[in-house]
């Protein structure tokens, strides 16, 4: 094997074990013995990097090994998805206690680890594709969370529903009937129709809680295309929204590839 393959071998190896090791509690490890010792080496790099990751649940995941499949990208996972799960799990306070609607929730990793660690009262996983909705039935029970129907629920988790949702035809009334406290979008901005459509949604939101305080709405997503980011702050601009970046969070949780460019905008409906 060549030199220039040994290396990236070795930087392939150091990263598997270090999202494996720290993917995985071992609560009888003597944790703060050892953390002790390491604090006073300094050869320990790795083993250093393993202590800092927090050692909370997991969340397990079916989707499909294709980019598009079905006709929908909403089958795979995103790198704003996994940018707004970290968000969420340092900001848990944003959804303690409250009612979460979740648009376009694809295969369901950023609702679940919010389901998990943050302790939302409701949680409801919206998209409008019928294969999309079928997998994210799926991701719920296969994480041990139940569905609101089922009479047999666990009273400490939150309400979960998975509701078809197209922004396009849902009504001020259809959308009364979530009631949100708080509203997340992840990856939705990926060309005008559906930012047009976005921003057409978040307004009716609005309007259907005319009496009340409006939700707080967070959307992430990647910066792939500077043109793209700058239609959805014009057209918030337009609809009367106002918007301000969430600080960069610096704890990375999710293999996502570093070079990338991620933002969250917190909207004043």
């Amino acid at each position: 094997m060549a030199p220039e393959e040994d290396a990236g071998t070795e930087l392939l190896l150091q990263s598997f074990e270090r999202r494996f090791l720290a993917a995985r509690a071992l609560r009888s490890f003597p944790w703060q013995s050892l953390e002790a010792k390491l604090r006073d080496s300094s050869d320990s790099e790795l083993l250093r990097d393993i202590l800092q990751k927090p050692s909370g649940g997991s969340v397990t995941l079916s989707e499909s090994t294709a980019i598009i499949s079905h006709g929908t990208t909403g089958l795979v996972t995103w790198d704003a998805a996994l940018y707004l799960a970290e968000w969420a799990i340092e900001n848990p306070g944003a959804f303690t206690d409250r009612t979460v609607l979740e648009l376009g929730s694809g295969a369901g990793l950023t609702g679940l680890a919010i389901c998990k660690m943050c302790h939302p009262r409701a949680y409801i996983f919206s998209d409008c594709h019928s294969r999309v909705l079928k997998q994210l039935r799926g991701n719920v029970l296969l994480n041990g969370l139940s569905l609101e129907a089922d009479i047999t629920a666990n009273l400490d988790s939150p309400r979960v529903t998975v509701a078809q949702l197209d922004w396009d035809v849902a009504t001020v009334c259809q959308l009364s009937a979530f009631q949100p406290d708080v509203v997340i979008a992840a990856d939705v901005l990926y060309c005008p129709e559906a930012i047009m459509s976005l921003v057409g949604v978040l307004r009716r939101l609005a309007a259907c809680r005319e009496h009340q305080r409006a939700p707080e709405v967070y959307v992430a997503f990647t910066v792939r295309n500077p043109g793209t980011c700058q239609l959805f702050t014009t057209e918030l601009g337009r609809a009367g929204i106002k918007w301000e970046a969430e600080p960069r969070h610096d704890q990375k949780l999710f293999p996502y590839e570093e070079h990338l460019e991620m933002a969250i905008l917190n909207l004043t409906l």
